[in-house]
């Protein structure tokens, strides 16, 4: 099935069966591999990325229900005035171990700082449960959120 995406601000036409996870389009059709595979089952965030300004789980985010939405991917993120603050906190604060989690957690972050630029502790660990880190890096990532804020603030 043939279908238009508009992905990271360009239009994409992309084949894919109905059913597909946009993650697979994303990842085997696009090319783009920032966008990666945890869990499936939405459980991890790992294939976060952002459908008309919202963070959503790609992995059971299907193809066919996408086709006149805003998708954004890690690709794209540092592009807006947020994405780039919690770019620039995770690098500041030497947020990543691994990093395997962290392009779905960086997406979680900036919808988090969308919603609520200035969030408690307790509002980070609440919005960002189920974004999953096997390297427990948990309270690296409550601090970059904290630093983004900051850094929007000033």
């Amino acid at each position: 099935m043939a279908l238009s995406l508009k992905i990271n601000g360009k239009t994409q036409e992309v084949e894919a069966d109905p059913g597909t996870p946009l993650l697979w389009v994303i990842r085997d059709e696009l090319n783009m591999t920032g966008t990666k595979f945890g869990c499936g089952v939405a459980s991890c965030g790992a294939c976060t990325v952002h459908l008309n300004g919202e963070p959503v789980r790609s992995c059971q985010t299907y193809i066919e229900d996408v086709e006149d939405a805003e998708i954004t991917t890690i690709e794209a993120i540092g592009d807006n005035a947020i994405g780039a603050a919690v770019q620039q906190a995770w690098v500041e604060l030497d947020v990543v171990q691994c990093g395997y989690c962290q392009s779905g957690q960086v997406m979680s972050a900036v919808g988090l700082l969308s919603e609520n630029p200035k969030p408690s502790a307790q509002e980070i660990d609440d919005y960002m449960h189920g974004n999953a880190c096997r390297c427990a890096t948990y309270q690296r990532i409550r601090a970059g959120i904290q630093r983004a804020a900051d850094i929007l603030e000033a």
